[in-house]
């Protein structure tokens, strides 16, 4: 029985809309019949080739699925059955065949594809490879769901019939077509949230001081440019607008509901508003998962009943949703939003609170900001897809303390950052990586490593404190990036200058030397005494005209992507003054290169300096920060992309050899299950008797290496390994210390050792790990991690960068390695992870990477149940 199959699938449709997915039970039968009963003649038709007799006969074999020989889910729209999908496995048991209804009046929203995309996954984990489906050639809409869906299909035309054959296999392309369904879905889901004509507030009291009441005000003082209704037990009026006791009386369309009542209270306020027609929640009240079972049971039944209406949820327990375009304030924050071209999403109300009150501080203007809170349904990912669409949004700023479905993160956020910035602050640390672990890979891993992984892969800037998510949002909102990371410095204080650059090395940056014709050029404005070199340091004497003459000769040099200018007021020069010449000599610059500026003041950046074209940072070491990550997303960008590359593996042979295990195979289990996928192992003789390792050294040929076959040992660590034995005298000696049973295998010298190796996180999946490898592995521990699968990104980024990178490559004149094929064993090995999760722990320890090739010639695998639970949420 799949996991995927028992538990609900919520999906989003075309139009914006939600529907859960579930097994049909047997308590269902009278639903499943008068569904199948309101179809059209045509319908009926169309689904059974005929008109059947419509009875509870028809929709017992859907009926309690064992998801083995038969799987099926029905759509359900407020409890109705609206659509029903079904597969039935044939005697070739790799494949099975699948049939679609969905009711007349809920056609073209894409419910079928959605259906089938969910099929498909349970049947895939059944062992199912493909589907088959004959359809009328009259049948032009299902035909359409099944080209449109993604899978790889062939089709032929017979009896009059069209036999449809859909290959199950996970492909990139298949997988662009369902995140593309998700966007245009998710999209049209959130536009009530970001673009309601009206809104009701729930709980909008005209007490002074009370949540609803202080939200409600706080979306007319921002002047709303829709319609706004105060809704409360007596519908009484709230600040001289008529209030309604319900949604329900307001006799109106409203698109969002923002619900601002105690916990116990929100279930029939929601049902109210849902019943009413309203498509999106924002629920503000706390008393739900965050406050432990009873508050997680009552959350589970507010999401089951906005499910139940298609409808989505904001929250709860959240700090509520502004946006700048309309003028939305539906929060109970005191200062309305700054406008600007930042979006801004937290999981925490109360840090959501200090980033608008410094956003304003700082004039840092955003196009929205929502507070997430216990997530039960909109997430980051969520606000992704809305984000990449919206043109008043040019940086994407997250605060994040959970992830709900790091894979899907990880394809969104790489599609989304290649067009604008995204900024991440991760709290929240797991202790997962502090639980005992067996492996080498296992052991140097945890969820930190696979949160760096994640934002790497999808080029997600993480950032480390709230000031830094300030920073670096302001500099990529009003700053072009720079074309590489040599950085020019203007200072009048050369202590200042000195911690600038030691502020930009630790930032990654670079300070080259500035070309003669710079310096001559510099050295004619500046006093004799003052340093033309980079940092440039103008001397204590330096006044605003000083720098008005020097900025734009610096940012003109061809050797500086970006400048620094740094001022601290003597007696003789005010912060005003300079910051004024600042901004007159940036407006004289043609170059686009970021201009970064710190003027230390008391008062803090003067008002000239946040009116040019400067970017105003606090301190130097700030601004350093700010520009190291701008520089980092600048090579992230000139990157390839990647891609997954199809290799030729055999996947229903790594499967078969997993099921029904669990613990530390065997190691001609692990061989098998290596080869599999096309991973070179040395060859090696599993031998019972001292007499059998002689014969196995012989006829693998000496030197040979004797290791103890016991499963999931250490070797180095216990002694159970012995190398580079001559004959068979030390054979025999090897055999007696170590203990039967033994490997024997040929001892394979040169090349460099390194560590390759899988471990599953709970929360992130497959992990694959890359480092320095042998008896060194955690002494380095420098293991570098990446989410499987791999792209020949991925791979290429891990073989060529850090200490086992350099090695690699050939450290202190050795010769260098086959990086080529190294990058192809992580490449299988991630797509061994991805199809195999029941692989908790994979170590190859060492893999020796020769001139030619590589091979991996000591194996552990421990096999277990995955910990990842399947989410109701698919997108």
């Amino acid at each position: 029985m799949t996991s995927l199959g028992t538990s609900p699938a919520d999906v989003v449709l075309r139009d914006g809309a939600t529907m859960r997915l579930r097994a049909p039970l047997h308590s269902d039968s009278d639903a499943l019949v008068a569904f199948f009963h309101a179809l059209s003649d045509q319908s009926l038709y169309l689904r059974f080739h005929g008109h059947p007799s419509v009875d509870a006969h028809l929709a017992g074999p859907m009926l309690a699925p064992d998801w083995d020989e038969r799987g099926a889910f029905v759509g359900l729209h407020e409890n109705d059955v609206v659509a029903a999908a079904q597969y039935v496995r044939l005697r070739d048991r790799r494949t099975a065949e699948v049939a679609l209804a969905v009711a007349d009046a809920y056609q073209g929203r894409g419910i079928g594809s959605r259906m089938l995309e969910q099929l498909a996954e349970a049947a895939s984990e059944a062992g199912i490879e493909a589907f088959v489906a004959e359809v009328m050639p009259s049948n032009a809409a299902m035909l359409h769901v099944f080209s449109d869906a993604g899978f790889r299909q062939k089709r032929k035309l017979e009896d009059g019939v069209v036999e449809v054959r859909l290959e199950l296999a996970p492909t990139e392309e298949l997988q662009r077509h369902v995140d593309e369904r998700d966007h245009v879905a998710v999209v049209a889901s959130l536009r009530p949230f970001f673009e309601p004509a009206a809104i009701a507030v729930v709980g909008a009291s005209p007490r002074r001081g009370t949540i609803g009441g202080e939200l409600f005000r706080n979306v007319l003082r921002a002047e709303y440019t829709g319609t706004v209704y105060p809704v409360n037990r007596r519908g009484d009026p709230v600040a001289g607008v008529h209030g309604y006791r319900a949604i329900s009386e307001i006799g109106g369309p409203v698109d969002l509901a923002v619900i601002c009542v105690p916990g116990p209270a929100v279930l029939e306020a929601a049902r109210d508003a849902l019943e009413a027609g309203v498509p999106a929640l924002c629920v503000i009240s706390a008393g739900f998962a965050e406050m432990g079972a009873d508050g997680a049971e009552r959350q589970r039944e507010l999401l089951e009943l906005v499910r139940s209406h298609g409808a989505r949820l904001l929250g709860p327990n959240c700090l509520g949703i502004a946006v700048a375009k309309s003028r939305l304030n539906a929060t109970f924050g005191p200062r309305a939003l700054p406008p600007g071209n930042v979006g801004f999403s937290s999981q925490s109300g109360a840090l959501g609170l200090a980033v608008l009150e410094q956003a304003a501080q700082r004039e840092l203007g955003l196009s929205a900001f929502v507070s997430i809170g216990n997530k039960a349904d909109i997430s980051s990912n969520d606000l992704l897809e809305w984000w990449e669409e919206d043109d008043s949004t040019d940086v994407i700023a997250l605060y994040l303390e959970s992830f709900g479905n790091p894979p899907k993160f990880a394809r969104l956020a790489r599609r989304v950052a290649a067009r604008k910035p995204i900024l991440a602050l991760k709290a929240g640390r797991t202790s997962s990586g502090a639980q005992a672990a067996s492996s080498h890979t296992a052991a140097l891993a945890g969820s930190e490593a696979a949160v760096d992984a994640l934002f790497h892969q999808s080029g997600v800037l993480r950032v480390d404190t709230l000031e830094e998510l300030l920073d670096v949002s302001s500099l990529l909102a009003q700053q072009p990036l720079p074309a590489g990371r040599r950085v020019g410095i203007i200072t009048n204080a050369g202590g200042l200058g000195i911690l600038c650059a030691d502020a930009c090395e630790a930032a990654g940056l670079e300070l080259p030397s500035l070309s003669e014709q710079t310096q001559a050029a510099v050295r004619e404005e500046l006093p004799a005494e003052a340093s033309v070199a980079n940092p440039v340091d103008m001397l204590g004497s330096a006044a605003g005209s000083s720098y008005e003459r020097v900025v734009p000769l610096v940012l003109a040099d061809d050797a500086v992507d970006a400048l620094i200018v740094l001022f601290v007021p003597p007696v003789h020069a005010g912060a005003s003054e300079v910051s004024e010449a600042i901004g007159r000599a940036l407006e004289r610059v043609e170059e686009e290169k970021p201009a970064l500026a710190c003027v230390i003041s008391g008062d803090g950046a003067p008002d000239a300096l946040r009116a040019s074209r400067a970017t105003a940072f606090a301190y130097p070491e700030s601004a350093a920060r700010a520009l190291g990550r701008a520089a980092e997303r600048s090579l992230w960008l000139r990157q390839p992309h990647g891609s997954v590359p199809q290799l030729d593996v055999d996947r229903s042979a790594a499967r078969a050899l997993v099921d029904g295990i669990e613990g530390w195979l065997e190691p001609v289990q692990a061989r098998r299950l290596l080869r599999a996928y096309g991973i070179p192992v040395v060859p090696e003789t599993t031998c019972e008797t001292v007499e059998d390792a002689i014969r196995a050294a012989e006829q693998l040929g000496y030197p040979a290496v004797v290791k103890t076959a016991r499963p999931g040992v250490h070797k180095t660590e216990t002694g159970g390994v012995e190398l580079d034995l001559r004959d068979a005298a030390s054979v025999r000696k090897a055999v007696e210390r170590i203990g039967l049973p033994v490997l024997v295998q040929p001892n394979v010298s040169g090349g460099v050792e390194v560590l390759a190796g899988v471990v599953q996180d709970p929360t992130f999946g497959p992990l694959v790990g890359f480092g320095i490898g042998g008896t060194l592995a955690e002494l380095v521990a420098e293991t570098a991690y990446r989410l499987a699968p791999l792209t020949d990104v991925d791979a290429a980024d891990l073989v060529t960068t850090g200490k086992a990178g350099r090695l690699l490559a050939g450290f202190r004149g050795a010769d260098p390695t086959d990086t080529a094929a190294v990058a192809d064993l992580l490449l299988r090995l991630g797509q061994l992870a991805a199809a195999v999760p029941e692989i908790a722990e994979l170590d190859l320890n060492p893999v020796i990477a020769l001139d030619e090739g590589c091979v991996a010639v000591d194996a552990r695998i421990r096999i277990a149940t995955p910990r990842l639970s399947p989410r109701a949420k698919r997108w």
